[in-house]
């Protein structure tokens, strides 16, 4: 969902943290341009295979066009792209290893093999959401390809994958969404995206001087890292192809002027006139609309803030006027800060885990299998696959996980089961791998309607591709993975618990003082301006690391207390250094309008990073955070350490 239209259903605040997250649910209004992409992508695909007379294969491109709508949230087109691609492409090598794994190797070796991808693959998980996406897919694919019995080769298999997951992403560039009657049919994701940025802007100076400021500035953000993970798709990099992209470049890089103002205002507790977020609402419709701004109201210049603001009306009017491409203020990860966060601390705990929980359920559910303990079926590889969603901690805290993922495979399987009993096969069953494949887009809003919707799509692709129900086997082996992995999730593992949210937070310590050493010394020498673009790429990247930060924050302390405990603390930390990345803002804005820092930016300054400082071993921040701004008599800047 949307930075902007995401609404968390609050839960009451008598219920346990761990209780409150399974009961909440996010709201919003229906996506229907991905409930018709949903309902056009695994059901046909199907339907063609089998009239075709290729099934199985059918099959494969249907769990991938399945999983890839999983991933196909609003945004930008070309975004999607390699959303939905990154992880379709990892899921085929994963169904290509794992098919000629379950044909050459023996139990032992398969199960050592997948364990192994497993630590790679929950490794790789710990960089960001497409590679946590395209860890799922790899290991889930493996796993299939290992276990379900089809009669193609794993190339075909693959291929058919690549072609299920592309199948969905034709449709996602090719189908109209409700913003593209305005403008560039292309661009409507990433229009409304740069939109967003101006609205929230416009936001955060209404709540200026009130207590609603600290959320609109985190909406801000949100907002921000939006409109920079739409503009970053294929082609809309740093070098625009056509004249809607340069425009669009030029319209996010005169927002960030307006947003380094507006956090500043904001810093200061001053409530503001109606008139100083007029500008940015009047520039959000020039957006959306596409089309000029016309007249913007100035706001008074009567402080360093203001007069920041004014000045960043003038320069986006400017840009809006010219369309000249700009900067997306942002640095790509080289490979050695890619491999760093992968075998990080929060990389080596994430990949121990899914390690252990892959591994151990593909042993068991081999034994099963080859003991016929559970009859003469053959879905062992149900269990592996299940432990790989129930281990990802960005789908929630783990209990909520388990008590999702059970409630859901209880209620899909049930559903399923009624729905055999009546429909005729096979187009019945196709009939509702269509239907459940639109419903997913809403499904998403909360993992137990996710699982109940998918559970019923895979009990129906079972069923087209010639096996018995299933609903009784699906139950069983569900819950026998969700008891897994409670026990593997409260295992001690080597190194410190809670090593993913310090892994968070240390980064974005580090980057909040990248900020501020920058601000504090830039490199343009005694004025204290520095480099403006370098500063919007450091003040983008410390409040997106803030943001990941929080959000690592927020889930482990909704686990159970036994988790929760390991991670206490932290939050403070978090909003100290959100206190600290709010101030170096501000204190850039005043540095660019007066040339020196007052008394009042410095001694904040200074009380901030000493209260992180006596934080500091408590929660592991790096070193390096605790160096703090003076000032001498003249009132002249100097870093020095805080002791």
């Amino acid at each position: 969902m949307s930075p902007r239209s995401a609404v968390a259903v609050r839960t009451p605040t008598a219920l346990p943290p761990w209780l409150a997250h399974v009961l909440r649910a996010q709201r919003g209004p229906v996506p229907w341009s991905a409930v018709v992409r949903g309902a056009l992508a695994a059901g046909p695909l199907l339907l063609v295979a089998v009239l075709a007379g290729h099934t199985s294969l059918g099959v494969v491109a249907a769990i991938a066009a399945m999983l890839a709508g999983i991933n196909d949230r609003p945004g930008g087109r070309r975004a999607a792209v390699r959303r939905l691609g990154a992880p379709a492409l990892a899921g085929a090598a994963g169904l290509l290893v794992g098919t000629y794994a379950g044909d050459h190797a023996g139990p032992v070796a398969l199960t050592l093999l997948l364990t192994a991808l497993g630590l790679l693959a929950g490794g790789a998980s710990a960089i960001g959401p497409v590679a946590s996406a395209g860890g799922t897919q790899l290991l889930v694919a493996a796993a299939v390809g290992a276990g379900m019995p089809l009669p193609d080769s794993g190339g075909a298999r693959a291929l058919a994958f690549l072609a299920g997951a592309g199948w969905l992403i034709a449709l996602r560039l090719a189908l109209p969404t409700p913003g593209a009657l305005a403008g560039d049919f292309r661009f409507d994701g990433e229009r409304a995206a740069v939109a967003g940025v101006y609205e929230a802007v416009a936001a955060l100076l209404d709540a200026a001087g009130t207590e609603h400021a600290t959320a609109r500035r985190a909406a801000l953000t949100a907002a921000l890292d939006h409109a920079q993970d739409a503009l970053a798709g294929p082609r809309l990099r740093r070098c625009a192809s056509s004249a809607a992209e340069r425009r669009l470049h030029a319209q996010y890089a005169a927002a960030l002027p307006l947003a380094e103002a507006a956090t500043a205002l904001a810093w200061a507790g001053a409530p503001l006139a109606d008139r100083a977020a007029e500008g940015p609402r009047r520039l959000a419709a020039a957006v959306r609309g596409s089309a000029a701004t016309g007249p913007l109201p100035a706001p008074a210049r009567s402080a360093p803030a203001l007069r920041a603001l004014d000045d960043a009306l003038l320069r986006a009017a400017d840009a809006f006027d010219r369309g000249a491409g700009s900067d997306l203020h942002t640095r790509r990860r080289g490979a050695r800060d890619l491999l760093r966060t992968a075998f990080g601390a929060g990389g080596r705990e994430y990949g121990l885990r899914v390690a252990l929980c892959f591994g151990a359920s593909a042993a068991i559910a081999q034994a099963l299998y080859h003991s016929r303990w559970y009859g003469q079926h053959t879905h062992w590889y149900w269990l592996p696959a299940t432990a790989v969603f129930l281990v990802k901690p960005d789908l929630g805290p783990l209990v909520s996980r388990v008590l999702c993922r059970a409630a859901g495979t209880v209620l899909g399987a049930l559903l399923f089961a009624g729905f055999a009993a009546v429909l005729p096969r096979p187009e019945g069953l196709v009939a509702l791998v269509a239907v459940c494949g639109a419903l997913i887009p809403v499904a998403t809003r909360h993992f137990a309607a996710q699982t109940a919707v998918v559970t019923v799509l895979v009990l129906s692709l079972v069923m087209v591709g010639g096996e018995p129900q299933a609903s009784v086997g699906r139950i069983g082996e569900t819950l026998l993975a969700c008891a897994l992995v409670l026990v593997v999730g409260h295992l001690p593992m080597p190194g410190e618990r809670g090593g993913h949210v310090r892994a968070r937070l240390a980064s974005a310590a580090g980057a909040a003082h990248a900020y501020l050493v920058h601000v504090l010394d830039g490199p343009d020498g005694p004025d204290g301006s520095g480099d403006r673009a370098t500063r919007w790429t450091l003040r983008r990247e410390a409040y997106r690391a803030l943001a990941e930060a929080r959000a690592a924050i927020a889930r482990s302390a909704a686990e159970l207390p036994a988790l929760a405990r390991h991670t206490e603390g932290t939050d403070e930390v978090a909003a100290l250094l959100e206190r600290l990345v709010d101030t170096t803002t501000a204190a850039a804005v005043h540095l660019d309008d007066t040339g020196r820092l007052d008394r009042r930016h410095g001694d904040r300054l200074t009380g901030l990073l000493a209260e992180l400082a006596a934080h500091r071993e408590r929660v592991g921040l790096p070193a390096h955070v605790t160096t703090c701004a003076s000032y001498d008599a003249q009132g002249s800047r100097r870093v020095q350490k805080v002791t």
